[in-house]
């Protein structure tokens, strides 16, 4: 049994996918390995070779799911992959993805990164019309609706399923000759799309175009329907978008930060944030320190603002992989502290600043303040690059009730007496948008301010049906 550790928050998954390259399904395991971070759970490449589709899912990471005889197996020019985190839907086989299905003669994979809000009702009418489901996930249902319109061919068919679900979404669905690519209205989930050698190349991050070297040319649009064939590439609007609602918190934590997502770099963007905070507070100290990684490009941000120096004084393990040895009752919070391990010597008599990327539950953030204060370190103070996270997201991110968010329930002093710090700050909504280019209208806000971009339905009781 795995030692129960509380993690920061996590979100669904990835997708990448590559047509015309007779290396696809090697392409599409290293585009998924450098989108490990976005699901740890499972993970799935399925190929095409122009007549049939092979699919391989497993549970666990991606070097752990394939190997060189494994991939030799998914022959074609045509891959899509997805790596899994589970939001709703139980962490079994059963739910890995890509989902894949036959109909009309036809076969279809499908890989999908969002969270329809209305799942539940879209699941209810489904099964009411003779709708048989063999997963949890509420990828199925968007792969039912598509059925139900397939007679029309790909492209009114993706439209209408469009046009039926609400929420986030960004899709790579493979047909044994194509690959079709869709988003949602809103844009919420990063989907851009590359080229390699010819090939045409999508992926949830620009770092996995990185990776297997291809050259990045744009996102896929919000409410964009993108199709590529042996006849090229050619897209449409299906549906027409009113509003980008753009997650912030795909640059705060979530996307590594050699990626470009929206069209802006994460890696700048969080060390525009780090300042941001050294604009709106003070703090007389003796250095500036992360804890690694998510907080470290706010923590250098500050760092420069400051002038304050920059210290590493908590170290990564790199090699924590997923232990199945239950520590002793006496090795107290050895999850946290197996992955993180503060240099004591730098700390002792220090007084210092912890830049961090947000604060979701707080357990975690105080088991790692009271490391550095073991390690003697004089005074303590926390920044926060993001405001409280105050409402579950039902776009993606596992905040799935207000009870699990700690600024739901305490004011910022109440936490700072939890977290045992001398002083803690979160940057100011206001001043995020100003870091992030000073415009509200293109992001989703929900979970600092419980203004939802789409209305979320009394059944969507606030456990995720993202997969």
């Amino acid at each position: 049994m795995s030692c129960p550790v509380e993690r920061g928050p996590r979100e669904s998954c990835g997708v990448f996918g590559i047509f015309g390259h007779p290396e696809a399904a090697k392409l599409t395991y290293f585009g998924l390995y450098a989108l490990q971070h976005r699901g740890q759970e499972s993970a799935g490449i399925v190929s095409s070779d122009g007549k049939t589709l092979k699919a391989i899912k497993a549970m666990g990471l991606v070097s752990e799911v394939f190997s060189e005889s494994s991939l030799r197996e998914l022959t074609g020019e045509l891959a899509i992959g997805h790596v899994r985190y589970s939001t709703t839907g139980s962490s079994i086989l059963q739910n890995a993805q890509p989902f894949c299905a036959r109909h009309s003669g036809c076969s279809i994979a499908f890989a999908h990164n969002g969270n329809l809000v209305n799942a539940h009702e879209l699941r209810q009418s489904l099964e009411s019309g003779g709708s048989i489901f063999q997963t949890t996930m509420d990828s199925e249902i968007m792969v039912h609706l598509l059925a139900r319109s397939f007679r029309k061919g790909i492209e009114d068919a993706v439209s209408d399923v469009m046009r039926a679900v609400q929420g986030a979404y960004s899709v790579l669905m493979a047909t044994e000759d194509k690959i079709v690519a869709f988003r949602d209205p809103n844009g919420f989930r990063p989907l851009c799309i590359g080229v390699l050698n010819g090939s045409y190349v999508f992926a949830s991050e620009t770092c996995a175009l990185d990776l297997v070297q291809a050259e990045y040319v744009r996102d896929v649009l919000p409410g964009e329907v993108v199709i590529v064939d042996a006849d090229g590439l050619r897209s449409f609007q299906a549906v027409k978008s009113s509003r980008i609602s753009h997650c912030i918190f795909e640059f705060i934590y979530f996307a590594r930060p050699d990626s470009t997502i929206f069209g802006q770099n994460v890696y700048g963007f969080r060390k525009a944030l780090g300042a941001a905070i050294a604009r709106e507070t003070s703090i007389d100290a003796d250095f500036v320190m992360p804890f690694p990684d998510s907080g470290n490009y706010a923590a250098l941000g500050y760092a420069h603002a400051t002038g304050l120096p920059f210290e590493l004084a908590m170290i990564r393990n790199h090699y924590v992989g997923r232990t199945f040895i239950q520590p002793s009752q006496s090795m107290r919070n050895f999850g946290v502290r197996v992955k993180l391990n503060p240099v004591r010597d730098i700390l002792r008599g220090k007084r210092v600043v912890i830049v961090e990327d947000s604060i979701i539950r707080g357990t975690t953030s105080r088991t790692r303040v009271r490391a550095v204060r073991e390690s003697a370190a004089r005074e303590i103070s926390m920044l926060v690059s993001c405001p409280p996270t105050r409402f579950p997201c039902f776009y993606g991110i596992d905040f799935s009730s207000s009870g699990e968010l700690i600024a739901s329930q305490k004011t910022v002093e109440d936490i700072r007496r939890f977290l045992e710090l001398d002083a803690l700050h979160y940057l100011s909504k206001e001043a995020m948008l100003q870091a992030a280019g000073g415009d509200p209208e293109r992001f989703c806000l929900a979970c600092f301010d419980g203004n939802y971009p789409i209305p979320i339905p009394p059944s969507c009781s606030g456990k995720h049906q993202l997969e």
